[in-house]
């Protein structure tokens, strides 16, 4: 194509390439030039060049600072974070069961802390407080003259002090100018926002000590066991000292270094008129006097509960532009304060008894000796034994070293041999979780044995079995034979599953299987059923985060799962096959009342046939009437129409038991973390006898209580069941609801 426009577009671009060319190479040799010419000038400088330079500086340190203004805290964020409004979590009856503190603070005003605080800080830390407006210019001068002597000395005021604790992320603490700007910014922010006193105040409530106390009330009841009020010249220097580096003056671990930071603290404030100088000789000769006692974090009724609930707030939090640390919000949960007083009575009291019948099966005579291989896995397992390694013993040398230290081996035992238990109890009718225990302890346990544990549920899954046949048609009284099964798996491998029985060779009806959980029937009719189709079953009923392995296995349990899945299914049993999804939260509110969100039960969703849920809640009365958890009825004498399941797994490693009632299912797991670790006992590692305990006390004190109706019918028509004589009546012993 030789079209004449054509040619003349080509010569343009010819044209402009080349003036490019022409004009890079001028800039190429302009730039040359003038970098020889300042490096001339760096070289050989003149006075003219000098005055231009000191000109520009002050320019240029003025357009970066105004360049940084929005990367620091709004004032916004700033007056909000003197305020100290946590978010309140309120049971359904209107009890306090946590607030969400971001550390462990208790907030007081000025005049609830002593003036001896406040002269200490000001004469040691910002002697001209009350003379800037947030920035000490003459300090920023002497601390730059001594950085150019090469001893560096800080400038910062108490306000930019407080700068850098409020917002450690945005200021950062590297020692260079942008975070210097960034402090002085914040500073004069805060100056503009709050008045001196409130600056004080700020600062002594947000200043971090150590072993988790932040802020001086909690200080002063940490090293002094009293309220920041009553600190007295000699105890408010000494944390004031500490301000300085908590880590080297420690009064607790670095006494002496406490006390020689103390009398310079009392020297400053000796200069600076706020103590007498004739008073300094006497108080310099003081002792420290600590009173130390490390201040517990308070953890509210429903730890577990809350620290899972902390999580979901704080996303719904981010979402909607609000701060659970500051803004106030009020947050009414499902936990209904009664339930969870007497669930976390009933895991005490079980877990209590469990635990001297585990100290009698490991300890230094029996489970926890170094003969045992088990014991010597757990030695294997801590950082003493790799230390020792790191020396070069040999591992046997290292155990044999380790076992004689009494304490290692007394401090091994009881962390692996400690008794755990999780326990949650929830509304079938709408999925509201009643009441939640993580662990026996919250303090010495903090993982949750609800919601974060995934442990086999053993006999306690034969419910979707069960169910996934009644829904198929299956009928409680069909039957099938008790006999050795050999059931054919992947590469030639064989299950075949056994019960403590020996096979009767007879039919036994699915009710009777269920009742007294015989294995090898189950086992029969997961083949009928197949295991893809219970896995659907399971997690159409609840089990919807753990994964389910399509296995004949899992008629017995084997994919482990979460007490909060298992229990959330079961509800969906009581509730005629409907799953609704659990609820924590039903609102959200500001501090005024005024309703920020509201979060209504979930649409039930039809998992199980209605027809199959009643046939398998009929199955499951005879668990409790007759069957393996027959001590609801004998033991713990509740004579309400209830049904449930208990589950036990291979060598009793994990114990459960779940039982529903029209108004409350609620389920309860027992075991140790290490799985590794059992009772040691057959008869006390059952679901029947360490889970159900707690259960059953669970149940008789909320039908005691009147908190649940003894008269609810889990079907129309059901004639509630005479409790037999009980041989052995539990009594519980202590109700206060």
């Amino acid at each position: 194509m030789n079209h004449p426009y054509v040619s003349l577009f080509r010569e343009l671009c010819a044209r402009w390439v080349n003036r490019g060319r022409s004009l890079a190479a001028s800039a190429g040799a302009q730039s040359r030039r003038l970098v020889r010419a300042t490096l001339h000038g760096m070289r050989h400088p003149t006075r003219r060049g000098i005055l231009l330079a000191l000109a520009a500086l002050p320019l240029f340190v003025l357009a970066y600072t105004l360049a940084l203004v929005p990367f620091t805290p709004r004032l916004g964020d700033i007056r909000k974070a003197r305020v100290d409004r946590p978010a309140l979590i309120l049971s359904s009856d209107g009890k306090v069961l946590a607030e969400f503190k971001p550390v462990n603070r208790e907030w007081v005003t000025l005049d609830q802390i002593s003036p001896h605080v406040v002269d200490a800080l000001i004469a040691t830390e910002d002697h001209r407080f009350y003379q800037h407006h947030g920035i000490d210019l003459q300090r920023v001068a002497g601390a730059a003259l001594h950085t150019f002597t090469s001893s560096r000395q800080g400038g910062s005021t108490i306000t930019q002090q407080l700068a850098r604790n409020l917002y450690p992320d945005e200021i950062g603490r590297a020692p260079t100018l942008t975070r210097k700007l960034k402090e002085a910014i914040t500073a004069l922010k805060i100056e503009s926002v709050y008045s001196k006193d409130q600056i004080l105040e700020t600062y002594l409530n947000t200043v971090p000590f150590l072993y988790n106390a932040y802020g001086v009330e909690m200080a002063a009841r940490t090293y002094f066991g009293k309220p920041a009020a009553k600190l007295n010249v000699l105890e408010s220097a000494t944390l004031v000292g500490m301000l300085k580096a908590n880590s080297a003056y420690n009064p607790v671990l670095n006494p002496d270094r406490a006390l020689e930071r103390r009398n310079t603290v009392l020297q400053q404030m000796v200069k600076f008129g706020k103590l007498p100088p004739g008073a300094y000789a006497w108080l310099m000769r003081q002792p420290l006097n600590v009173n130390f006692e490390p201040q517990a974090e308070a953890v509210g009724s429903a730890p577990h509960f809350s620290a899972q609930l902390r999580r979901w707030l704080t996303a719904w939090a981010d979402r909607n532009g609000y701060n659970i640390y500051s803004d106030g919000l009020v947050v009414r949960t499902t936990i209904d304060s009664r339930l969870q007083a007497m669930a976390t009575q009933a895991v005490a009291w079980q877990t209590g008894q469990l635990q001297s019948i585990a100290n009698g099966a490991w300890n230094t005579r029996t489970g926890c000796w170094p003969g045992n291989a088990l014991f010597q896995s757990f030695i294997r397992q801590t950082a003493e034994y790799r230390s020792a390694r790191d020396t070069g013993l040999s591992d046997q040398a290292t155990i044999r070293k380790l076992a004689m230290d009494a304490s290692f081996v007394d401090g091994l035992c009881h962390s692996k041999t400690q008794i755990q238990a999780g326990f949650v109890a929830m509304d079938p009718r709408n999925g509201d979780i009643k009441a939640w225990v993580g662990s026996p302890d919250f303090h010495d346990e903090p993982f949750d044995h609800v919601q974060q544990a995934r442990r086999q549920p053993g006999s306690t899954f034969k419910a979707f079995v069960y169910g996934a046949a009644f829904a198929d048609g299956a009928q409680p009284g069909d039957t099938i034979v008790d006999r050795n099964v050999a059931i054919p798996l992947k590469g030639n491998a064989v299950w075949k599953p056994t019960d403590a029985e020996p096979p009767t060779g007879r039919p036994m009806s699915l009710r009777d299987a269920l009742a007294f959980s015989r294995n090898r029937v189950t086992a029969q009719l997961m083949q009928r059923e197949g295991p893809a189709k219970v896995a659907a079953l399971a997690r159409a009923m609840g089990v919807r985060e753990s994964p389910l392995d399509p296995v004949p296995s899992l008629a017995l349990g084997t994919s482990p799962v979460t007490l909060r899945e298992m229990v959330s299914a079961y509800c969906t049993i009581a509730d005629r096959g409907a799953y609704v999804e659990p609820r924590m939260v039903t609102s959200i509110e500001d501090r005024d009342g005024n309703v920020l969100a509201d979060f209504p039960a979930a649409r039930p969703e039809q998992a199980l046939p209605a027809g199959a849920a009643l046939k398998l809640v009929d199955a499951m009365r005879d668990v409790v009437d007759r069957g393996t958890g027959s001590d609801i009825r004998t033991r713990f004498g509740i004579h309400a129409d209830v049904a449930g399941k208990t589950g036990t797994t291979q060598d009793s490693t994990d114990s459960w038991f779940i039982l529903i009632h029209p108004q409350l299912v609620a389920g309860a797991w027992v075991g140790f973390d290490d799985a590794r670790v059992t009772l040691r006992n057959d008869y006390w590692g059952e679901g029947a006898h360490s889970a159900l305990p707690v259960v059953g006390a669970f149940y008789d004190m909320a039908l005691r209580a009147r908190v649940i109706d003894a008269h609810e019918q889990l079907a129309p028509g059901r004639v509630t069941p005479r409790a037999p004589r009980a041989h052995k009546r539990h009594h519980f012993l202590f109700w206060n609801f």
